[in-house]
């Protein structure tokens, strides 16, 4: 990246501003990507976790599936879903605070006895089953952050930074060279004139 600069101290200034900026919130900014990298991390083994659990539950009840043809699936469905959001190193993230269900009337003398367990069971396995999703949720939010903080810590560090560093450099050894140029003509200009001051003595 090609920083734009002109070589006089107000640049200098500008310049040494915005590199000061830059080098306090690198630090932060590294904690951040620490801090997204270990939540990440969480969120991926929590939804993992919770697959495996579904995966088990509908393992430990295959034995139902049979009767499960005699099962009125309109018995029950997901009435509400209830959201939260946690700040987690300032991304906003969801957090599943409640799931409602609606089970509609039937009559108990005229059904199955498992029927009971059977929508017990289809609450627990739908509530694994939305749990699960807002972690993958959350995991692909807190990844996205993490691999902007990631981008900007190498901007920074690989990009930015360096590249004031070098302008800095550039003007201040200009400036050095102009001063010296200075000073050098006046000495020249100075030595003429005690030549000539000499010479009108002489």
């Amino acid at each position: 990246m090609a920083i734009k600069f002109h070589y006089n101290k107000t640049s200098l200034q500008d310049l040494n501003k915005q590199l000061k900026v830059r080098l306090n919130a690198l630090p932060t900014l590294k904690n951040k990507e620490s801090a997204l990298r270990i939540e990440v991390k969480k969120a991926k083994n929590e939804a993992e976790r919770l697959n495996k659990a579904l995966e088990n539950k509908k393992k430990e009840n295959a034995g139902l599936l049979r009767l499960w043809s005699e099962f009125n699936p309109e018995l029950i469905a997901v009435k509400d879903v209830k959201l939260g959001v946690k700040k987690i190193a300032g991304v906003k993230t969801p957090v599943l605070e409640n799931v409602e269900f609606e089970v509609k009337k039937f009559s108990i003398f005229n059904s199955p006895t498992w029927f009971l367990d059977g929508i017990d069971l289809l609450k627990k396995l739908a509530s694994i089953g939305l749990e699960r999703d807002v972690f993958v949720r959350k995991n692909e939010l807190l990844d996205f952050a993490r691999k902007k903080t990631t981008q900007k810590v190498n901007l920074y560090e690989k990009v930015q930074i360096p590249g004031y560093e070098e302008a800095i450099m550039k003007i201040k050894r200009f400036m050095e060279d102009e001063e010296n140029l200075s000073k050098a003509a006046q000495k020249i200009v100075k030595e003429r004139l005690e030549q000539k001051e000499a010479e009108a003595a002489a």
